[in-house]
């Protein structure tokens, strides 16, 4: 369920109509100053029992940098085993914001047959 929101400009700031709490408000001055997305997404592994690592940025990255993380995060190629929570890059971007593992993925080597 959301909200229906109208965000104008005002001579003091923003004003937020038809939002149905706090959170409705301040979003919508977020969205109209500076949005910002956490990205989910995959990585390269080796030696998993997939291709490919599920990730995500453990915080919201500004949305204009969306498509230079995500020429990042294509370069990468781990090798498994990872363990969920695993920071995969480091401070990406120097957004302080990091991208870690979302699932533990063993060896190929350390499968049970």
């Amino acid at each position: 369920m959301g909200c229906r929101l109208t965000v104008s400009k005002e001579e003091n700031g923003y004003k937020v109509t038809g939002n149905s709490c706090k959170r409705g408000a301040a979003y919508g001055i977020k969205e109209m100053t500076n949005p910002t997305r956490v990205i989910p997404t995959t990585v390269k592994i080796r030696n998993g029992f997939l291709k490919r690592l599920p990730v995500k940025t453990n915080g919201s990255i500004p949305k204009e940098l969306i498509f230079k993380c995500m020429e990042i995060i294509n370069s990468v190629e781990v090798e498994a085993p990872v363990k969920i929570g695993d920071v995969i890059i480091e401070n990406i971007l120097g957004t302080g914001v990091d991208v870690v593992a979302t699932k533990t993925m063993a060896s190929i080597s350390c499968k049970k047959i």
